[in-house]
């Protein structure tokens, strides 16, 4: 019998490059204003920009709100469990 998975919706709307929302998330790894990283239901996502701020974080809905100039999202399917010394930039883009 197939196994069914039981997932979040998983959606970014982002408005004029400048204000998104993201759902199905489960963390926030990091940010700084040029990088925002999230542990999403999709896999890791990476958002990269300038001047990006974190306005608003609903964990138990799993919503972030994110503005500043959004460049570019980019997807990893490795989870956060991470070593201390082992960066995750490093493993995300070897």
């Amino acid at each position: 019998m197939d196994e069914v998975k039981n997932t979040k919706s998983h959606r970014i709307t982002l408005n004029n490059r400048g204000l998104g929302v993201v759902t199905g998330v489960n963390a926030v790894i990091s940010f700084d204003p040029n990088e925002v990283l999230l542990e999403t239901e999709q896999g890791m996502l990476l958002i990269k920009g300038s001047e990006l701020n974190v306005t608003k974080l609903t964990l138990e809905k799993g919503e972030v709100e994110v503005d500043g100039r959004v460049d570019s999202f980019t997807y990893s399917d490795m989870k956060s469990g991470i070593k201390e010394d082992n960066s995750i930039f490093n493993r995300l883009f070897k």
